[in-house]
């Protein structure tokens, strides 16, 4: 499902028990130095990250101060974050003008919130220009904070050069069978440099037949729920993609790639890296 850019005036775009994709939580807030944005989520843990901007959170007794550094967009900089616990109250206090992505994933047990800094951010690059593949993941909750999350994954993914295809070869991970496949809702949220470039998010839902496709512009939301799910990025534009996953029995995604394609993962180079990163 595509959400076309719109003004929701800090209203949850994903919200708790979406009938698409409920495993998983989205919101944009949107502040003035000074303002405040508090929420509470019950069944959601989440997590707290700047877009642009720099905020201060307050959750369970304890301030995080000087969250997020960037200025112009998402490619300035590197992503910080809070993590905050399910049922815990929260207070986003702005600093400056900023764009705050809340990401959640449903998780009944509460846990403690800390900090993710730009020095602690987990990065792994991929694939290669010749492969159309090259990008970059900057895990804000990754494998670093298996055993402190519950069932949240939140990335930051960006295309490397202009042009290019990404969440290929394709996968899916809609069913818990295991060992070969995990059930994680899934949320995007796009962006372009320049931000009049675009691109094309695919949703095959059975190998080798014909799916869905969407045009992607910036700010374009999509929710995956089911499905083998690449997209791709016009030449001469570079793509960012906000990434929020939501596992329905555990935390560690298991991805099963699509049998047509499957021989490609052969061919893009470092990817086996970046499977043993989504935990």
């Amino acid at each position: 499902m595509h959400i076309a850019p719109f003004d929701n005036h800090n209203q949850a775009i994903v919200d708790a028990e979406n009938a698409l994709v409920p495993l998983v939580y989205f919101n944009i807030v949107k502040l003035q130095a000074g303002q405040t944005f508090d929420y509470c989520l019950p069944k959601y843990e989440t997590c707290i990250v700047p877009a642009t901007g720099t905020v201060t959170v307050e959750t369970m007794g304890e301030t995080f101060a000087d969250i997020g550094n960037r200025g112009a967009d998402v490619w300035d900089g590197e992503p910080e974050g809070v993590y905050v616990p399910t049922n815990a109250p929260a207070r986003i206090t702005a600093r400056t003008i900023a764009e705050v992505f809340i990401a959640g994933a449903q998780f009944a047990d509460t846990r403690h919130p800390f900090a993710v800094r730009a020095a602690e951010i987990d990065k792994v690059q991929y694939g290669s220009d010749d492969t159309k593949t090259h990008r970059k993941i900057k895990h804000i909750l990754g494998a670093s904070y298996h055993d402190r999350v519950g069932r949240l994954l939140v990335s930051e993914l960006y295309t490397v050069g202009a042009g290019g295809w990404s969440g290929f070869p394709s996968h899916k991970h809609d069913t818990d069978r295991l060992p070969d496949e995990t059930r994680h809702d899934e949320c995007y949220n796009f962006r372009f440099r320049p931000d009049y470039g675009s691109g094309l998010q695919m949703l095959q839902r059975v190998d080798n037949e014909p799916g869905d496709a969407y045009h992607i512009v910036n700010g374009s939301t999509v929710l995956i729920d089911n499905g083998y799910h690449p997209c791709c990025v016009l030449p001469g534009y570079e793509m960012y993609y906000f990434t929020i996953l939501g596992g329905q029995s555990q935390r560690s995604l298991k991805q099963y790639f699509q049998p047509a394609h499957a021989a490609q993962l052969h061919t893009i180079p470092g990817i086996m890296d970046m499977v043993a990163k989504f935990k």
